[in-house]
């Protein structure tokens, strides 16, 4: 097929038109003029914009990340230092409520040990006074068995020496032997 075949020739797409192919390109470069001023300076404009903005979002996203790891470091910091703080004061704890425990037992034992003082103290002094009402009755009693023995009254001296003598022969050593003991 060459270019004088008869139906090339026919075909007006084909046909070579030196007219038409000069305003063909004088539409297409207004065209592309047109477009260049008013559509591509637009839409390269949007484009970059939105590059940008994409460019941005991710360098935002990447200081997020950066800021959440270094906030997650602090974080993990600040545990590990609010457990040894508690262990601090679990250990503090520990150590007051042992001291509390060995005060509370010290004042027991020296409660106790004062009663035990307090009560050996009663003791002693109630020995002591029976002792002195049993020396006070026995007294008595020689004298009215030295009144019914003489059948006489006896002055206040009579009484006195019979008294004494009576206190003297009593054996209260025993008792005052039992006391010390104790």
């Amino acid at each position: 097929m060459s270019w004088s075949d008869p139906l090339l020739a026919s075909n007006a797409l084909i046909k070579v038109t030196p007219g038409l192919m000069i305003w063909t390109i004088v539409a297409f470069l207004a065209t592309l003029y047109i477009l260049k001023r008013a559509a591509f300076g637009p839409i390269q404009k949007t484009i970059d914009e939105r590059r940008q903005r994409i460019q941005q979002s991710i360098e935002d996203a990447e200081a997020a990340r950066t800021e959440a790891r270094k906030l997650l470091e602090e974080h993990r910091a600040l545990i590990g230092q609010a457990r040894g703080q508690a262990e601090d004061i679990l250990g503090e704890a520990r150590k007051v409520a042992d001291a509390q425990r060995q005060r509370v037992k010290e004042e027991t034992d020296a409660d106790r040990r004062r009663r035990l003082e307090e009560t050996r103290r009663q003791i002693e002094a109630e020995t002591h006074r029976a002792l002195e009402q049993i020396r006070t009755e026995v007294a008595e009693l020689t004298l009215i068995a030295a009144t019914k023995v003489t059948r006489k009254a006896l002055d206040d001296e009579d009484h006195r020496r019979l008294i004494d003598d009576a206190i003297r022969e009593l054996d209260f050593s025993a008792l005052e032997q039992e006391k010390a003991a104790r």
